[in-house]
């Protein structure tokens, strides 16, 4: 789990193919002896099992449902990359609960910038949409941001200038794709209100309303 708090901007070192999936390394600023196989980070916002690590890099397997989901399958060598390290027990929660999971990308459709904030419009699906909403919380390429503005077939957020130092986001330009990850708890929530799915679990399982009233639920 992370919090959408960039730590570092690293790049692509190598790309590697192997046919069910694709291998990057990654250079990161870090202390790499830190790291060690199996830990994993988050890269543009998906989470990622670090496979093998040296003093300069370290790699990870990306599946092709990844690639197939997110931007990763666009990166380039040299490439820049937001890097955030798992939450631990004693760190403050200073963004938002983000697990790293990518629910699919969007593309921007403009970008303004003034007093040193940068304005970015995003275009996305409408199944993505339904969980994204004004003064709510996005992660974009793994960055926790506030929405501004939900409009149409988009919705747009407000960069900071320390935002813009500290991760990769100001350098997108419109027609440029980013990873989303909506708010699990909007997830929750639309889940719960709608209940569809647990109507149809519990019909078939035979738990309703009748039988918990029959064995001393009420």
């Amino acid at each position: 789990m992370f919090t959408g708090l960039i730590e570092a901007i690293g790049s692509v070192s190598k790309i590697e193919r192997r046919g069910a999936s694709t291998r990057i390394a990654f250079g990161s600023p870090w202390g790499l002896t830190e790291i060690k196989a199996g830990d994993s980070i988050s890269v543009n916002g998906a989470c990622l099992t670090v496979v093998d690590v040296n003093e300069k890099t370290f790699t990870a397997d990306v599946s092709n449902e990844t690639i197939a989901r997110t931007t990763l399958g666009e990166l380039k060598p040299t490439d820049p990359v937001n890097l955030e390290r798992p939450l631990t027990p004693a760190d403050r929660l200073g963004g938002h609960l983000v697990l790293g999971h990518v629910d699919g990308m969007a593309t921007i459709t403009g970008r303004r910038e003034e007093g040193g904030f940068v304005t970015i419009t995003f275009r996305t699906s409408e199944d993505l949409l339904l969980y994204i909403v004004e003064k709510g919380s996005v992660a974009i390429d793994g960055v926790s941001l506030t929405v501004n503005e939900c409009k149409g077939n988009g919705f747009s957020v407000a960069i900071i200038p320390l935002t813009s130092e500290r991760t990769i986001i100001s350098r997108k330009r419109v027609g440029d794709k980013v990873n989303i990850e909506t708010d699990i708890i909007g997830k929750y929530v639309q889940r719960f209100l709608s209940g569809q799915q647990g109507e149809e679990r519990a019909a078939k399982s035979g738990l309703d309303m009748d039988f918990l009233a029959k064995h001393g639920f009420k």
